[in-house]
């Protein structure tokens, strides 16, 4: 088996959150010690500081969420961890993304990168199909849950041990979330909105584009993100959303194509902060435009086009940079893609180029593809 481990979840969320907990203790302490180094080395503040915010927006999310900030409560006594951390992981997207600053030294990366929907006209099998190469720090553990919600809804999703819900995943009513990473001078975590890895958990439970649409643009954001939004049968979105203002758009060709920038920031009347040190993310954008253009395209297509070296290392599958020193290594940390239509989520444990994907059934458990 070369995919992620897979965890199968029911019951309410703190119930939920106990399980994936005790269930990834190992892998969530191993995440806490990267972030950790990462908070005090690039936020440059103590721990305790780090958790002391981390607990203030912690209050903030039980009133936004009580069902997440159930969850995460969840996740620290089942692993037996102090709930700052977790809270701390479960908001480093807000922590982190702030605090990236303009070029003076290799940068922190975004994560979320290279993502694509394909219609189920453009697909060899008529199926809507898409997915993404997730791009952050090597060593960062994932997992694929599973859940059964109270009222019934099922969900499939990778995320990180430690995060509660899912970031990249499916649900039952036929709805599929892809994320990418985006960063501008207007984000704040100190204004204590909803944050970004709690709107993921929202949208994985609508029932309709529309619903999860609303999830981002109902209400303002503390900081930047991109939400690439699926659902059957043909329906693509996708949504750059900064702290106040959004950019809609839909296929082009039936296909759509998203990594790490605003496509025109000028347009959202927004600044991008300059946080890669070399402007890989149009590299890659271009690059999976050029080679998802040739249509249909199928399972295995798709597969080879998220596995290409183009620029290595920065490249569509990313690869660490020897010239970065160790405690700055990123690569595609995983490869999810997903059929909608089928209801399949299929994902490495690691670049594509070196893993086989793991296959996942929303009603069912993982084999390998």
């Amino acid at each position: 088996m070369n995919g992620l481990p897979l965890v199968e979840l029911a019951g309410d969320a703190y119930t939920q959150g106990w399980w994936h907990g005790r269930v990834l203790r190992e892998a969530i302490a191993a995440n806490l010690r990267i972030y950790t180094a990462r908070f005090e080395r690039e936020l440059r503040m103590p721990l305790a500081k780090v958790w002391r915010r981390a607990l203030r927006y912690a209050d903030a999310i039980a009133g936004q969420n009580p069902a997440y900030a159930a969850g995460m409560r969840g996740i620290a006594d089942g692993a037996g961890i102090e709930l700052a951390a977790i809270a701390a992981l479960n908001v480093r997207y807000e922590l982190f993304y702030q605090y990236f600053r303009e070029y003076d030294r290799p940068p922190p990366k975004p994560d979320g990168c290279t993502a694509f929907a394909l219609l189920p006209a453009e697909t060899s099998d008529g199926h809507l199909l898409v997915g993404e190469n997730w791009d952050w720090i090597t060593g960062v553990r994932g997992a694929i849950v599973a859940t059964v919600e109270p009222d019934g809804l099922r969900t499939l999703a990778f995320t990180e041990a430690g995060i509660f819900g899912g970031k990249i995943g499916l649900n039952s009513a036929g709805l599929a979330l892809l994320i990418n990473g985006l960063s501008s001078t207007a984000d704040d975590w100190a204004s204590l909105r909803r944050p970004f890895h709690v709107r993921c958990y929202e949208i994985l439970r609508a029932r309709t584009l529309a619903e999860a649409q609303t999830v981002i643009t109902a209400e303002a954001r503390a900081g930047s993100a991109n939400f690439l939004i699926a659902q059957t049968p043909d329906q693509v979105i996708n949504i750059e959303a900064a702290p106040e203002t959004v950019a809609v758009s839909g296929c082009a060709g039936g296909c759509l194509i998203h990594a790490n920038h605003f496509n025109d920031p000028a347009a959202l009347g927004i600044v991008e902060r300059v946080i890669e040190r070399v402007p890989h993310s149009q590299w890659r954008q271009a690059r999976l435009q050029a080679l998802l253009a040739p249509r249909p395209q199928s399972l295995a297509s798709v597969q080879a086009a998220l596995r290409d070296h183009d620029r290595h290392p920065y490249s569509v599958c990313f690869h660490i940079d020897p010239a970065d020193p160790p405690d700055e290594y990123y690569e595609s940390v995983a490869s999810i893609i997903m059929d909608v239509t089928a209801q399949t989520l299929y994902a490495t444990d690691g670049p594509p180029c070196e893993r086989e994907y793991g296959q996942y059934q929303l009603a069912a458990g993982a084999e390998e593809a």
